[in-house]
């Protein structure tokens, strides 16, 4: 259920309030934007602004304004005021870390309350009784959105994708079989974990036995010398990582120790290196289980080669063709979900490595307009929908669904 807002009832005093926060990423970019919003931004504001020409009445909405923060008589830094109404205001100023420093002291200084960006959007779209929950939820997980590709599913849910689908959903409840609306939820949720790669990231580790190549594909998709690489069996003992974008998809890789049974028979680093190896397979999106595909299979026995990988996705990948082809997977009794053969070492197989990655995934070829879930409460209720017992429940849940408060 959505969290309920409780407001000034007869008898209380409504209270001025007033938020600000930094909206672009921190770093020492050219231009950065501090938000300023509620009952007493224009007078917050108008404390610190002096704008150019000293003409401090122009604070209508919908003008932009040049000036200058300024603490007493001393300039902070040149800046363009954006009046987007009565009780919005944006600030853009240069992007030096400091002068965003010193500004936001000046706000918090004359009475405004610092917040991050995420709770800014929550204070302003989730109360708002002309904004949807989906809409609403929508504007607060663009701010987490990790690709291009990410933020366009988002935006498609509002009005079309998953509005579009639940409204029609309630519109026709009377032609609709509780069957029909079932089915559709099923579908929703099981692109959703596709979509949520897409928006949020995910992480593939990369598994297998000593010296198979590992660290040399790490490097190779990553595009640069992140692990180090030798002949000698067993030279990552932790685990590192690197941030690899795969077309629409961010990836965190992690290359990990070489999983080897002899190596876990005594209470040593190789054993707690091992352990971690293990750990980071149970919370993978993805595995890349890498062998040494010049060697036969009869020399994979006694279960290296098959680590906790019961449950997830699994491609496996066939490293070292440039030594000729022995190894064949089906023989390990291995389950997997697709195979590559690569040589990670002269980069090839790459691309066809790369495509068998998002197909597994259930990215290729995503199509960003089709209804999904983007937050947990969404697919919460999808999931109650789908088991939903009579039409009043559905009802009940769709309801819930569009009109609750937004919760990401």
């Amino acid at each position: 259920m959505g969290t309920s807002c409780r407001k000034n009832g007869p008898g209380r005093r409504n209270k001025m309030t007033t938020f600000a926060c930094v909206v672009t990423a921190k770093s020492a970019a050219a231009i950065s934007t501090i938000q300023i919003s509620g009952d007493g931004a224009r007078a917050v504001v108008g404390k610190i602004f002096r704008p150019a020409g000293g003409n401090s009445s122009g604070f209508e909405a919908g003008s932009i304004l040049l000036g200058d923060v300024v603490d007493g008589e001393q300039v902070v830094d040149q800046v363009v005021v954006g009046c987007e109404g009565e009780n919005g205001f944006s600030i853009n100023c240069h992007g030096n870390p400091l002068i965003i420093e010193m500004a936001m002291e000046l706000l918090r200084g004359n009475g405004a309350e610092l917040i991050s960006a995420e709770e800014m959007l929550r204070r302003r779209y989730t109360n708002d009784p002309g904004l949807g929950a989906i809409a609403g939820e929508a504007k607060l997980a663009r701010l987490k959105a990790v690709t291009l590709e990410g933020v366009r599913i988002i935006a498609n849910q509002v009005g079309g994708g998953l509005e579009s689908v639940v409204s029609g959903w309630l519109d026709g409840i009377d032609s609709l079989s509780l069957a029909d609306i079932s089915s559709q939820c099923e579908s929703i949720l099981a692109r959703s974990e596709s979509a949520g790669l897409i928006i949020g990231g995910g992480r593939v580790v990369i598994a297998g036995p000593p010296n198979s190549g590992k660290s040399t594909l790490l490097n190779c998709l990553a595009g640069r010398q992140k692990a180090i690489v030798t002949d000698i069996a067993g030279t990552t003992r932790d685990w590192v990582g690197a941030e690899c974008r795969i077309e629409s998809l961010l990836m965190e890789l992690i290359d990990t120790a070489g999983l080897d049974d002899g190596l876990r028979i005594d209470d040593s680093i190789d054993r707690r290196s091992q352990e971690k190896t293990v750990e980071l397979l149970e919370s993978c999106d993805l595995v890349l289980l890498v062998l040494d595909g010049s060697r036969a299979a009869a020399k994979y026995k006694g279960g290296s080669v098959a680590p906790a990988i019961d449950g997830r996705k699994v491609v496996v990948v066939l490293n070292k063709s440039d030594l000729g082809a022995e190894l064949n997977p089906e023989e390990l009794g291995l389950n997997f979900d697709g195979c590559v053969r690569i040589s990670a070492r002269e980069d090839r197989g790459i691309d066809e490595l790369i495509d068998e990655i998002r197909t597994v995934l259930g990215v290729a070829d995503f199509d960003v307009t089709q209804a999904v879930c983007f937050t947990e409460r969404q697919r919460r209720l999808l999931g109650d929908l789908g088991q939903a017992k009579d039409k009043r429940q559905v009802k009940s849940l769709i309801t819930e669904l569009l009109n609750a408060q937004a919760c990401v």
